[in-house]
């Protein structure tokens, strides 16, 4: 019986202080859906006018993610401090919880970093092709925290955005135009302004090479080699045409060079012979 009494007052007590919170409860509840509803309507707000600018997409996204996450955090702190949690106590806890979090998680947080100076910076678009950290192949996907290369072998490289942000990059598609120094070397006797002109007349045939009055085509004795004199083919060309012309150039400037009598000599070296006869090989070994 005392038990039961007991229970009673257990009921009388907690009921009478669920009757007081109650209306605390529901307009915690209250304030969350309004609150999940108002963030529904920025969110669409936000992707509207970003339909209406021309960005990036993967920034797109991550500014549009990044500002949901930040709001929900926002209602999610009012909602508790409705409940009657004390706001100082539940921002210490979020911050050390914070801490603890950046500790176990510095490189991923330095990969994210770097993810957004990317994204903000834009050294390189999706499509670019570039040269970093030992690979080079056209970019294929950025995300916040690394980089998707695809390379000439059709291999997938994935590269830590941390690292991607923090050292060099080349960008061989931006500026939408390449210039090309081909090598080739000649042999001594043979007639330089010959061969200049053989070259030279093989590029300007080619209607995709720039004619432009600061980017003709030019060639020049780029140096003086142990075996041969060597000829640097200058020229500029679309990012689409470049390596076609590049091909075509070396295989043909081989193939006319030749025609014209003009060799392309391998490495070469001087060897001198002595005859000694075995007493002077002799007294040279001693030596």
């Amino acid at each position: 019986m005392d038990k039961l009494n007991d229970w009673q007052t257990y009921a009388e007590e907690y009921g009478e202080k669920l009757i007081d919170f109650l209306p605390t409860l529901i307009g915690a509840i209250v304030m969350l859906i309004v609150g999940l509803w108002v963030i529904k309507i920025i969110n669409r707000f936000v992707r509207k006018f970003f339909d209406k600018k021309e960005y990036d997409v993967t920034l797109e996204n991550f500014i549009a993610s990044l500002i949901s996450w930040g709001l929900k955090i926002l209602l999610f702190v009012l909602v508790i401090t409705q409940l009657g949690v004390e706001s100082a106590s539940l921002v210490a806890v979020i911050g050390a919880a914070g801490l603890a979090i950046g500790l176990a998680l510095q490189g991923s947080l330095a990969n994210f970093a770097g993810g957004v100076l990317i994204l903000l910076i834009k050294p390189f678009r999706v499509g670019d092709w570039i040269s970093a950290q030992g690979v080079e192949g056209s970019v294929k996907e950025i995300s916040i925290f690394n980089t998707r290369i695809l390379t000439f072998g059709n291999q997938e490289a994935i590269v830590p955005n941390g690292k991607l942000s923090n050292d060099n990059i080349i960008n061989y598609s931006s500026q939408g135009i390449r210039k090309a120094a081909l090598t080739f070397g000649i042999g001594y006797d043979d007639n330089i302004k010959e061969a200049k002109e053989i070259l030279l007349n093989l590029v300007n045939e080619q209607e995709t090479v720039m004619q432009d009055e600061d980017k003709k085509p030019m060639i020049v004795v780029g140096d003086l080699g142990d075996s041969s004199v060597n000829l640097s083919l200058r020229y500029w060309a679309k990012n689409e045409d470049f390596w076609g012309i590049k091909w075509h150039t070396l295989e043909e400037g081989k193939a006319r060079l030749e025609a014209a009598g003009i060799s392309i000599p391998f490495p070469q070296r001087d060897i001198h012979h002595y005859n000694l006869n075995p007493v002077q090989i002799a007294k040279k070994d001693n030596k």
